[in-house]
């Protein structure tokens, strides 16, 4: 995956988009931030958003199999039945259960999953097909927007993962003044701080999108 190359490309260029008088504030992993609301910059994340809604259409259909070799019916209602368990739980036991969840898929790389370098999938297409890093952030993003936690309390962080020296996605949820770690590399949610091997390059959400430095 040529996640993290294309971001470090894009930075420059992001950060050309920021307007001069928003100051920073303290961001992610230690870093400090800058918030951004067009999504312009981000074609796949806009393109996964808008598949995503197209897919929720899907969802009153009976479960007859794979449609268009992409969504499998069966797995979409599956997951909606999942979701429904938890429907009313704590927020926490919310977070916890999506991650469990999504973290028990496979991980494949985009070019083996889909031929290409870098592909967003969405939700019904990860459960069919499993995924990459930030499929699984996607994935858990979509899964607790459907619990009703608020957009503006995720993120999904695209990063570097300093140890392994590998581009890496994951997702940011606030609860209750914590920012929590969702990761498909880490078994348990964890708070960010306890994350000392990651540098944040950008932030993105369905509403605006953050620009990440790290001393």
């Amino acid at each position: 995956m040529r996640l993290l190359a294309a971001a470090l490309i894009a930075a420059p260029l992001l950060a050309a988009t920021l307007a001069p008088s928003q100051a920073a504030t303290p961001g992610l992993f230690g870093s400090t931030e800058r918030m951004r609301e067009s999504l312009k910059p981000f074609p796949k994340w806009r393109g996964t958003l808008a598949r995503y809604f197209e897919e929720r259409e899907l969802l009153d259909r009976p479960c007859d199999g794979v449609r268009g070799g992409r969504i499998d019916l069966c797995k979409l209602e599956q997951w909606q039945d999942f979701l429904q368990a938890l429907a009313g739980a704590e927020p926490r036991r919310q977070i916890d259960a999506v991650n469990r969840e999504m973290n028990a898929r496979s991980y494949i790389l985009d070019t083996v999953n889909w031929g290409v370098k870098d592909y967003w999938a969405t939700p019904g297409q990860f459960l069919h097909r499993d995924g990459d890093c930030e499929d699984y952030a996607i994935a858990k993003y979509m899964s607790l927007r459907s619990l009703g936690v608020p957009a503006a309390a995720m993120r999904i962080v695209v990063l570097h993962d300093m140890n392994l020296d590998v581009p890496h996605a994951v997702l940011a949820v606030e609860l209750n003044g914590d920012t929590l770690i969702l990761d498909n590399q880490i078994s348990s949610v964890v708070r960010h701080e306890r994350i000392r091997h990651y540098r944040p390059i950008y932030s993105v959400n369905e509403a605006a999108w953050w620009m990440h430095r790290v001393r």
